[in-house]
């Protein structure tokens, strides 16, 4: 089979996914093209070598909709002759863009693609297409689908981890990602959006709260108690299907939680003949990838059991492993991950997550993956793993290797 290498990966700051944020104004389309640009431009891309543009998009409607691939790369600088193919693995679509890509780079189909993702969420809001399974009685009920927040929740519950516990999660994560930019990490990534006239709109990151403590997220009401407790009472729905818990602990809020972004981000894939003929120098080697179903009602836990199959699928072990980016989702999800594996801190999210900087869904998995290239780089590591949890009950990571 044949080897699939990261050549470049790129993305734009993140803006506050409201009417206020920076980037309300530029379209999901505009902020695609801008980033597939970024690509073509820095590497000099002969974009006829581009098989096709792979892209991530969990809200497909309205201005999302269609194949929004396919409308990026026609509004991009891109040859016309590269296809365009969107694709929806919920918070893991951006991901499952790169690792599909990488796949099909192993098996032959093509010597290049850029895969990533996008979501506007200030422009096209968190669930307007809908859901089957949140809005279809028959799946709904018969499932017992409760929203996200709630499953975070049970996580904490079940896994015993207090608001405590998630808030310390919450103040390190501000922390690392104030340090990360301070300290220009995220500086060979990120792409300036900028208007028309070539005026910069966003370079830097937005949705971050520096001077989150304790005591101003001990402040923060449980975001998802009333739902729980009260109409339609979730938490009784749950409870059907746990019977052994008592109660369900709400500790999350927004301060604990993924923020509400808009964002894009690109990866250029290829294999060794790719760079040869165009002179362009690969920065890591996907070395394995993976997906899984996982309980639809807790849904969040699948990074535990997909890490343990790509580890297993790829012959590694956890010890190989010498970084890890989690999706902070919920700060529930990156305690669990870390306690089901008896890993250290201090090798997971190092910059910061998603709690800090906020989840454009369809582009956070690229993201993430670019995210723990520059810091493999940057900190001589050779090996980083990087999972999310998924809507629905799903798993989704990739493992790279530093070249």
């Amino acid at each position: 089979m044949t080897d699939a290498y990261i050549y470049d990966a790129c993305r734009t700051p993140r803006g506050k996914g409201r009417a206020d944020g920076s980037l309300h104004e530029v379209t999901s389309l505009r902020l695609s093209a801008l980033t597939l640009n970024a690509i073509k431009d820095r590497n000099d891309l002969d974009t006829t070598a581009v098989e096709d543009v792979i892209w991530g998009n969990v809200t497909q409607v309205g201005e999302q909709g269609g194949c929004l691939a396919r409308s990026a790369v026609i509004a991009s600088d891109f040859a016309e002759s590269v296809p365009g193919l969107s694709i929806n693995r919920f918070c893991a679509s951006g991901m499952e863009a790169v690792n599909l890509a990488a796949n099909q780079v192993r098996a032959g189909a093509g010597m290049a693609y850029v895969a990533g993702g996008v979501e506007m969420m200030s422009r096209v809001p968190m669930g307007s297409d809908g859901a089957a399974i949140a809005v279809d009685p028959s799946v709904a009920m018969q499932h017992y689908f409760v929203p996200q927040g709630i499953s975070a929740d049970i996580i904490a519950t079940e896994h015993g981890f207090s608001r405590d516990d998630a808030d310390l999660l919450a103040v390190e994560s501000q922390k690392r990602a104030a340090a990360a930019w301070e300290e220009g990490r995220f500086d060979r990534s990120i792409i300036t959006v900028r208007d028309v006239n070539g005026l910069p709109i966003l370079a830097r990151d937005e949705y971050m709260r520096p001077d989150t403590n304790m005591q101003s997220l001990g402040s923060l009401k449980p975001a998802f108690k009333e739902m729980g407790e009260l109409m339609p009472g979730f938490d009784k729905i749950a409870m059907m299907k746990y019977p052994h818990l008592e109660r369900i602990e709400h500790i999350h809020h927004a301060g604990n939680s993924s923020g509400i972004v808009d964002g894009a981000a690109a990866v250029l894939i290829g294999n060794k003949e790719f760079g040869e003929k165009y002179g362009l120098k690969p920065r890591a080697r996907i070395r394995a990838t993976a997906k899984i179903g996982s309980d639809p009602t807790i849904m969040l836990t699948g990074p535990v059991p997909v890490t343990e199959k790509v580890l297993r699928d790829a012959g590694m072990s956890l010890s190989d492993i010498d970084l890890f980016e989690v999706n902070e989702a919920f700060a529930a999800v990156v305690l669990r991950f870390m306690q089901a594996f008896d890993v250290d801190a201090d090798r997971v999210n190092v910059n910061g997550g998603a709690i800090a900087m906020g989840h454009p869904l369809g582009a956070t998995g690229a993201i993430i993956i670019g995210t723990l290239l520059d810091e493999l780089e940057r900190s001589g590591k050779g090996v980083g793993l990087a999972t999310l949890c998924i809507a629905s009950g799903m798993g989704a990571a990739t493992v790279i290797e530093r070249v």
